[in-house]
């Protein structure tokens, strides 16, 4: 049997720890990190999981659809209680194993519905994609999104893509924060993709899996909401891996919008029997935390707290890394960092320049670039500033 090569995120770990410098700065792996490298337990899901715990008296299954109220404060959370697909019943909503667990049940009701549908993608995206979504069987292509050495977004040439799709493709879309670029789409280019997708008559697959990170948690959904009340149809993959800190407990939903009630029960009936095929039972402690949480005022208002508080560092750690560079270098060529949103950025280096950064200087981040901000601190910025010039001139 061939070895097959090290995924490059965990090997970029791998070779993180393995650095014994003192001066080593970690921008690769996609977790949020504290003012002083953690990633931090939330009080909220503390005081949520001793709550939990004291209740508990079962470890048996909950159901293959996972927490009903869980699900529930999901679809809320996601589209709001008032918009009409919640108000309608045509938003079914299906507890996963974290995102990626929602992406991957998605993609499988895809191949079952429609399996001649290719499923656009954005270039660049998330490096999970592309295998979460092809290993399926389906086809994938790419649209244009985002010119890295402009630092801008590609819009002419995103929708032109998209008006050329064949009826009933599938569109993946980062509904906010987007990964790896920072640069999401505006209220024109929102409304120019809805157009597209309603003339073109394709189905949007919406990737949430910041909510919260941007600019808060309503106007991080506001693309979402726009887009499954002009749509027919829509499948949403959501994760509360960041927003809640849930990483290891795998915690995420999908949703999918259908035509009427009727259709949407059936189409729940589908994604049921995928994921029996998959894993069978969703995992239930970080969805009880989840929905204790929502169903608790105090310690909703203590996470909408805390949530805002890890948007806020992120936030000014891109402030402070775009002044130290505008400093070093007497200009705002990295202004960029400061409008766009999220964890992450792509710097616009060449791998030659990554392999500097990393070899001479310590300072991690993936192949193509992207910097996890949240590893910024502000005991590094200044060396990260000067190692990022060194490399970069």
């Amino acid at each position: 049997m061939i070895r097959l090569s090290e995924d490059a995120i965990l090997g970029l770990m791998a070779k993180f720890r393995a650095d014994s410098s003192p001066l080593k700065v970690d921008l690769g792996v996609g977790v949020f990190r504290d003012a002083h490298g953690n990633t931090p337990v939330l009080e909220c899901v503390r005081a949520a999981e001793r709550s939990v715990l004291a209740e508990q008296t079962t470890k048996s299954y909950v159901a293959a659809a996972g927490r009903a109220e869980f699900n529930d404060a999901v679809a809320d959370f996601v589209l709001g209680a008032a918009h009409p697909a919640v108000r309608d019943r045509r938003a079914v909503t299906v507890q996963a194993p974290g995102g990626c667990g929602a992406l991957r049940v998605g993609a499988e009701l895809i191949r079952a519905a429609a399996p001649a549908s290719a499923v656009h993608i954005s270039d660049p995206t998330w490096g999970n994609h592309a295998p979460l979504l092809g290993s399926s069987g389906l086809r994938l292509l790419r649209y244009p999104y985002y010119d890295a050495s402009a630092h801008r977004l590609r819009t002419d040439a995103m929708l032109e893509h998209l008006n050329g799709a064949a009826q009933g493709d599938v569109v993946l879309i980062h509904a906010c924060c987007h990964n790896p670029s920072g640069a999401d789409l505006g209220a024109d280019e929102w409304r120019a993709v809805v157009e597209i997708l309603q003339r073109r008559r394709l189905v949007p697959y919406l990737d949430l899996a910041y909510q919260g990170f941007g600019e808060d948690v309503d106007a991080d959904a506001a693309g979402v909401r726009f887009v499954a009340q002009s749509v027919p149809e829509c499948l949403i993959a959501t994760s509360f891996s960041k927003n809640l800190g849930l990483y290891r407990e795998r915690v995420g939903a999908l949703i999918v919008v259908g035509n009427d009630a009727s259709h949407a029960a059936a189409v729940k009936s589908h994604v049921l029997q995928i994921a029996r095929s998959i894993y069978s039972m969703p995992p239930d402690h970080g969805a009880a935390i989840a929905a204790h949480i929502f169903a608790t005022p105090e310690l909703r208002s203590l996470w909408m707290s805390e949530l805002a508080a890890m948007r806020g560092r992120i936030r000014e750690m891109r402030g402070l890394l775009a002044d130290n560079l505008r400093r070093l270098r007497d200009d705002d060529g990295y202004g960029f960092l400061r409008s766009q949103k999220g964890m992450f950025s792509l710097l616009g280096a060449s791998t030659q320049a990554v392999d500097r950064l990393r070899e001479e200087h310590h300072v991690y981040m993936t192949a193509d670039s992207r910097m996890n901000l949240a590893g910024v601190m502000p005991q590094n910025v200044a060396y990260l500033a000067d190692a990022i010039c060194r490399v970069m001139d």
